[in-house]
């Protein structure tokens, strides 16, 4: 069986070795962590909302031993049965209620997809070209002024970008790696010739807009709250140049599962469409990214796939990336996954689950991956904030289907496991990657 404590045990070797690793820690290590080290502690995972909950408990049943988790039980939902057809987890059909000690939103917490749902606030800041961002303000959900002429509506002039809070069991609030979205930004913005909020007005502005809407946090296994930061070009402008002014919004919405197929998924290679070219805005999150795969989408999508796995532009055959995540192929025990080189973008689950895999000691090789490489493989999963860590089982090209090992015991599981019991708390975060909202 895969146990957290193997993997905190690689990882405080590592650290003791001096590892670049170590300077992440910053004394992170708590009585928690102690009692994970020093008890055999097993991880429990339940696939709700296309998630897995991960619980850890100490073996000798001290309560509250690691992290006030809860009872290790799987709770039963209808998203539970996609655990078996995802990672063959069987689910529980006896599970327990979590105790609520805070008001939360009226909603269907069951009933979740990937849309949206609004919220109480969301956070505004403005600023002119050329000049820092002013203190925001938060205020009610709901519309914005625009001028017609801005350059987001006439030469989409944009960014945006994607993270989560989750609610642990002892009701703490989370975020994962909120920096590194905030850095991302900036790394567009120059791209699009845009002003762009510094790191701590991000990192702020994130905070404040969970805090305020924190009742539209979901239960712990219920989801998560996808937080959605944007950044336009808002004046009034004609000409084809950069805006005269800036406007950084940020809102919120409790979400469940992106694909509303649950499972494993089935991609199709598309050879007629490409999501970037070298030179373009493939590297970033710019918004014109996204209204140009619609089409291959649709069609794949109308054939029964779930999403379509994107190739090269210049030659058309080596892997890119899937609509929204990024790929990673397993042969042999080394795991494999296309270079950031300016057509993929540096997702911040797909930067974790590489160092996240070298902690447990896997071979992990950034490279260019031919297509037909996808024929051999043994396991493909993809990776984002949106779909976390999803498993493929198919991937179609030319007409030939091949299918890839999932379930207990692959590696995607495994990294899956570690990935979602940090983000969720239940597992202690030696990797300095969490925020918690005060």
């Amino acid at each position: 069986m895969f146990r957290a404590s193997d993997f905190l045990g690689k990882l405080s070797k590592q650290s003791r070795r001096g590892s670049l690793l170590s300077k992440l820690r910053h004394g992170h290590r708590s009585k928690y962590g102690r009692a994970l080290q020093a008890n055999e502690a097993s991880v429990y995972s339940n696939h709700v909302n296309g998630e897995y909950t991960n619980c850890v408990r100490d073996e000798l049943g001290q309560k509250n031993a690691i992290l006030n988790c809860g009872q290790p039980r799987l709770q039963y939902s209808r998203f539970a049965t996609a655990a078996a057809e995802a990672y063959n987890i069987e689910p529980s059909t006896d599970g327990d209620s979590s105790h609520v000690s805070e008001e939360y939103a009226n909603v269907n917490w069951d009933g979740l997809g990937f849309g949206l749902t609004p919220t109480d606030y969301m956070y505004i800041m403005n600023c002119s070209k050329g000049q820092k961002f002013s203190q925001g303000t938060l205020t009610r959900f709901g519309k914005t002024e625009m001028n017609p002429s801005s350059g987001i509506l006439n030469y989409g002039q944009g960014l945006i970008e994607g993270l989560k809070a989750y609610r642990t069991r002892n009701e703490r609030i989370l975020l994962f790696r909120p920096e590194e979205n905030a850095m991302r930004m900036q790394m567009g913005a120059e791209r699009m010739c845009m002003s762009s909020p510094t790191i701590e007005q991000f990192v702020n502005a994130v905070k404040q807009i969970v805090h305020s809407n924190r009742r539209w946090v979901p239960p712990p296994g219920k989801g998560t709250m996808y937080i959605r930061p944007l950044l336009m070009g808002n004046g009034p402008d004609l000409g084809v140049a950069p805006a005269s002014e800036y406007t950084f919004v940020t809102y919120a919405s409790p979400v469940g599962n992106y694909h509303k197929v649950l499972g494993a998924l089935n991609l199709v290679v598309e050879e007629k469409f490409r999501r970037a070219t070298p030179g373009g805005t493939g590297g970033v999150k710019a918004i014109t990214n996204y209204a140009i795969i619609y089409k291959p989408i649709s069609e794949a999508k109308a054939k029964g796939f779930t999403d379509v796995l994107f190739l090269d532009a210049v030659t058309g055959k080596y892997v890119e990336e899937a609509s929204t995540s990024n790929i990673f192929v397993v042969k042999e025990n080394v795991i494999s996954t296309p270079p950031t080189n300016g057509t993929i973008l540096p997702g911040i689950t797909r930067k974790s689950i590489i160092e996240i895999a070298r902690v447990l000691g896997y071979q992990v090789e950034e490279r260019a991956i031919l297509v037909e490489e996808l024929f051999d493989a043994e396991e493909v999963f993809c990776t984002g904030t949106a779909v976390v860590v999803n498993p493929v089982n198919s991937i179609t090209y030319q007409d030939k289907r091949t299918e890839y090992k999932r379930g207990v015991g692959t590696v995607g599981q495994k990294l899956y496991e570690i990935l979602t019991g940090i983000q969720s708390g239940c597992i202690e975060d030696e990797m300095g990657w969490t925020v918690e909202l005060d």
